[in-house]
């Protein structure tokens, strides 16, 4: 299950380092009582405290957790009473609460807020994780237990999750390799652990390639088209340096004149991973393979045919019939754009053919000038706290009841992370919400939601949250002014949250966001619905100097814009979601020689070989599906996009906001966490299959 398999699905970005191995391994005699890691923590909701843990705690305290549910594993195995629920389901559920508490802080601070000594620690821990897991996942006398108990459930007059907790542990193991001989078990454990060093070494080499490969401008007049304020901010030792996030695409080129910034800053993107010391193409061959062959072991013609089981999807050939589905509109609409916006270049008097660099930059001058719309106006009325307090918390309490109190009091793992106590209607204490927005060297490029403390009330634990973003930091003392782009990402990671939030479960694994990856997006895409809703827009689209609320033409310029270039928009993502699904569907027995010509050939058998659109995420900075736990599943954000722009038609035609509807939603979707089938969930929802309408209108495709 999910608990089980942390070092597959955590974003690994490590170093190794001999001497500091030793160190650990000595710190493993650490008293119990002197690690914060290893005692429950005083704070309100069993919150980390910041204030005590340090690295030296990390290594003890998660070797100390694999060590205790060993033990608790052997407790099982060797109960002579025959197979329960209770001896055999629920001790196993149990019998890592230790390993939850260190690993949930560890991993944190591995993806936010990472240092040598973390970096080191995980490539340390990464072959051992897959080991542990591998052990519980792939032990026979474990597995004879669970099945025993599985087999009998007819018998056994279990509660609803109980009884699906069973099956879910029963299907997993399966899944993992439980019934598989023990000569293929052994296999299986050595790619297991092999992948796990890859992945490893995947994240590492990307956080380095994009820490490091950043464009350096030593000329200012380059730098034309940024406002004072973002030049000053780029300042570095005399020079200016722009960092690279981790999509293809960087935000600056959006507002860069000169061509050749745009084209070098660009290059610098596309081949950060391609070539030199931070070269990732022999590590994507090596696990593609690798997984190939997992997938052949365990009975599978190909890795996604045994990764989407469980899901909504459930095959690839499901996963196609979406993309078919999509492409030809999605082209459509993304040739229109290349001419609108060729003739764009040619009004501007230049004489080049459109490139993948200049996509941005006169995107914004068509977006101008079609809809009148300037970023730079807009971003003016977005101020990232109005943003989170008077938007996405506002939305938040008019859905669901909830409210929201400040938190100063809660240690943080660094001075940008603002903290916040929840609250039922009644005044009920729901939980802590932390939000860590802006960008740094020691965080990995993205957004992401996870938990410290995960909701389970089989341990009595009510939920600790957090959402970490990259936005741009401002300059001291100057407001932090977000595009509206990063408004939606605010939006759309606080939906993970109330996800996470609002889980209702017995027990932790199968509560809140430990869902299928193709459902897991659907709250958080869900929720940016609300971004734009009038109501909520003009209680949060505040100008930063006047207050004065977002006029009505500003406004409605927006709206009109929404489906300006979805073309653009859907088919990076399809590119990158097709690439994905061609490198996980390969055969054991192919040979990849070359990343690149791969990644060209699986474009064009899609007809996605748009030169003007690159994808999203290269193969060798696609840490998604490389060091993220989504091979196979990137496809998931459009499946889910799918769902809830039909689930927000049935708001619309059910009144939009109003508690009734928040809390039918909070009850049949954001409450059930993994405990029913997926599809009969929402159908319990809305009464009726998802449709495809809603979001080929709202992408402006239909």
């Amino acid at each position: 299950m999910k608990k089980y398999v942390i070092a597959a699905t955590a974003l690994v970005l490590i170093t190794s380092c001999n001497t500091k191995t030793k160190e650990a391994k000595k710190e493993t005699t650490m008293n119990t009582t002197e690690n914060p890691l290893l005692v429950k923590s005083t704070l309100d909701y069993g919150a980390p405290d910041f204030t005590k843990i340090k690295n030296k705690h990390f290594m003890p305290a998660i070797l100390k957790g694999m060590e205790v549910q060993n033990e608790e594993i052997a407790k099982i195995v060797n109960n002579t009473e025959a197979p329960t629920f209770k001896n055999t389901i629920l001790a196993l559920e149990e019998s890592d609460q230790l390993l939850d508490q260190a690993t949930a802080v560890f991993y944190a601070l591995a993806s936010a807020h990472t240092n040598d000594t973390i970096k080191d620690n995980e490539k340390e821990l990464a072959p051992k994780f897959s080991k542990h897991s591998d052990e519980i996942l792939l032990n026979t006398k474990l597995f004879e237990r669970i099945k025993t108990v599985y087999n009998e459930l007819a018998t056994l007059q279990l509660d609803a999750e109980s009884e699906y907790l069973v099956k879910e542990y029963y299907k997993n193991f399966v899944k993992a390799g439980a019934n598989l001989a023990e000569d293929k078990k052994k296999e299986l454990k050595e790619i297991n652990a092999e992948l796990a060093s890859l992945s490893n070494d995947f994240g590492k080499k990307l956080l380095d390639a994009s820490k490091k490969g950043g464009l350096m401008v030593t000329d200012k007049e380059k730098l034309k088209g940024l406002s004072e304020e973002k030049i000053k901010s780029l300042e570095k030792e005399g020079t200016y340096e722009i960092q690279l996030i981790n999509t293809t695409q960087q935000p600056l080129l959006q507002t860069l004149e000169d061509r050749a910034t745009r084209k070098e800053l660009f290059e610098k993107s596309i081949h950060r991973t391609d070539v030199g010391e931070y070269n990732t193409s022999e590590l994507v061959k090596k696990m593609v393979t690798l997984r190939a062959k997992k997938a052949k072991i365990l009975g599978f013609d190909n890795y996604a045919s045994w990764s989407l089981q469980g899901t909504m999807a459930s095959t690839p050939n499901k996963v196609f019939e979406m993309f078919n589905g999509l492409i030809p509109g999605s082209l459509d609409k993304a040739a229109s754009e290349i001419k609108e916006i060729q003739a764009e270049i040619n009004k501007d008097g230049k004489d080049f053919t459109l490139a993948p660099y200049d996509w941005n930059y006169y995107a914004e001058k068509v977006r101008k000038s079609k809809y009148n719309l300037n970023e730079d106006e807009v971003k003016q009325y977005f101020e990232l706290t109005n943003v989170l307090e008077k938007g996405v918390f506002y939305a938040a309490t008019k859905l669901y009841g909830i409210t929201f109190k400040k938190r100063t009091d809660i240690p943080t793992y660094h001075p940008d992370v603002v903290v916040y106590e929840i609250f039922e209607e009644n005044g009920t204490p729901l939980g802590l919400f932390y939000g860590d927005y802006f960008a740094r060297d020691s965080k990995r490029g993205g957004a992401w939601m996870s938990a410290f403390v995960k909701q389970t009330k089989l341990r009595n634990q009510k939920p600790v949250i957090y959402n970490v973003c990259n936005y741009t930091k401002p300059a001291e003392g100057e407001p932090a002014l977000i595009s509206f782009d990063n408004v939606e990402t605010t939006f759309h990671e606080f939906g993970h949250a109330l996800h996470g939030l609002f889980g209702n479960q017995q027990y932790e694994s199968i509560s809140g966001t430990s869902v299928a990856r193709d459902f897991v997006e659907f709250p958080s895409q869900f929720n940016e619905n609300w971004a734009t809703h009038p109501e909520v827009l003009q209680n949060y689209a505040l100008h930063y100097k006047t207050g004065e609320v977002i006029p009505e033409a500003l406004l409605q310029k927006i709206k009109n814009a929404g489906t300006f270039n979805q073309g653009y928009s859907i088919i990076e993502n399809l590119c990158s979601s097709n690439l994905d699904m061609q490198w996980h569907t390969i055969s054991a027995d192919t040979a990849v020689e070359d990343v690149a010509k791969f990644e060209e050939e699986a474009l064009a058998k899609m007809k996605l070989n748009v030169a003007e659109i690159p994808p999203r995420y290269r193969s060798t900075y696609f840490a998604h599906i490389f060091s993220g736990g989504y091979a196979a599943g990137y496809y998931s954000y459009l499946w889910t996009e799918m769902l809830s722009h039909d689930a927000y038609d049935w708001f619309k035609h059910n009144g939009l906001l109003t508690r009734e509807n928040g809390q039918k939603f909070r009850e049949q979707i954001l409450s059930k966490g993994n405990t029913m089938d997926y599809a009969e969930m929402y159908r319990a929802f809305t009464g009726r299959d998802p449709k495809a309408e809603p979001m080929l209108k709202a992408r402006g495709l239909k």
